[in-house]
């Protein structure tokens, strides 16, 4: 079946406009029912019960290229392309 993203939609306004405290309430009744206590949107880095710690890092580290420069705003090196301001070596990014 076809569908045309174009039409507005039709939803319930009950669905679309509830409160805040609605939405807080249905998020912690869907923890609780997975039963959960730990808040969903925390993330734990690394692996649980992994010692890395005899673990090396091999990244090869080049150094910066004749075409390349170095923001002195975010201090990031970038291609000469992104380059916004010569006199002061500031990237398009942080010149916006």
């Amino acid at each position: 079946m076809a569908t045309d993203y174009d039409t507005p939609r039709t939803a319930d306004l009950e669905d679309s406009e509830q409160s805040l405290e609605a939405l807080k309430a249905r998020r912690a009744d869907a923890a609780a029912d997975l039963g959960d206590d730990a808040d969903p949107f925390e993330t734990e880095l690394g692996l649980p019960g992994a010692d890395l710690s005899g673990e090396e890092l091999t990244v090869r580290v080049l150094p910066r290229q004749a075409d390349e420069f170095t923001c002195t705003s975010c201090y990031l090196v970038h291609h000469r392309s992104q380059l916004h301001d010569a006199r002061r070596m500031v990237c398009r990014d942080c010149a916006a």
